[in-house]
C-alpha cells in the first residue's frame, strides 16, 4: 500500500439496502403528497356550469359563497359541440342553493388565483345534485384587460395630441391673417396766431 494514502472502507451490502430503501420511502412520502394536494375533496354534493372562459381556473380551485370556501372544482372539459368550457365543483351538504345561483369566476386581486363566486337568487325551488347552473360569467384574463388598459391611455393621449395641434395651428392662423396695424395719424397744423390787425 503507498504510503499517504489511506484504504477505503468496504461498504456492505445491509448499509447500501438500508440506504436504498430510505430513499425509496422519501420518493413515496414526497409522491403522495403531490398527488394528494392536487386532489380536490369529494365531500358534498356536485353542480355544473358552463362558461365561456375559465382563464386561470383550475382543478382545486376554490368554490366560495359570500367569502367562504364551500367547495372545489373537482372537474374541466371542453364541450365538442358548442366549444364552452364546463366545470364540475363541489358544494357542501349542509348548504342548499337556489334554483337562480348565479356561478361567477373571479380572483382575489389582479394577479391573485381565479375561484368560483357563488350568489344565491331568491328562487325558492332550490339546485339538485347533479344539475347545471344557468347563470354565469367567465373569467376575464390579464392580458384582456391590460389590453383595454392601454388602449385607453393611448386613444385618450391621441386627442390630447389631436386637440393641442389644432390649437397652436388655428393660433398661428389667426397671427398670419390679422393685418399689420397702421401707425396713428400725425394730427393737423394748427393756423398761426394773428397779429390783431386785418389785412
Amino acid at each position: 500500500m503507498v504510503a499517504g494514502v489511506s484504504a477505503r472502507p468496504e461498504r456492505k451490502p445491509a448499509d447500501l439496502l438500508a440506504g436504498f430503501a430510505v430513499l425509496a420511502l422519501l420518493g413515496g412520502f414526497l409522491a403522495y403528497a403531490v398527488i394528494d394536494k392536487g386532489r380536490p375533496a369529494e365531500s358534498g354534493y356536485r353542480l355544473n356550469a358552463t362558461f365561456a372562459h375559465i382563464d386561470g381556473l383550475a382543478v382545486g380551485s376554490d368554490v366560495r359563497l359570500a367569502g367562504i370556501t364551500v367547495g372545489q372544482v373537482v372537474d374541466e372539459r371542453v364541450d365538442p359541440k358548442t366549444f364552452a368550457a364546463g366545470v364540475t365543483f363541489t358544494v357542501r351538504p349542509d348548504i342548499k342553493l337556489p334554483d337562480d345561483t348565479a356561478a361567477i369566476i373571479t380572483s382575489d386581486s389582479l394577479l391573485g388565483g381565479k375561484y368560483i363566486a357563488l350568489s344565491p337568487g331568491g328562487d325558492d325551488r332550490m339546485l339538485r345534485p347533479g344539475a347545471t347552473i344557468g347563470e354565469t360569467q367567465g373569467s376575464i384574463s390579464l392580458e384582456q384587460l391590460l389590453s383595454k388598459f392601454i388602449f385607453s391611455v393611448t386613444d385618450t393621449l391621441t386627442q390630447a395630441n389631436q386637440a393641442r395641434a389644432h390649437a397652436q395651428q388655428s393660433g398661428a392662423t389667426d397671427t398670419t391673417a390679422a393685418p399689420a396695424a397702421r401707425p396713428p395719424a400725425a394730427p393737423a397744423p394748427l393756423d398761426a396766431p394773428t397779429s390783431g390787425r386785418e389785412p
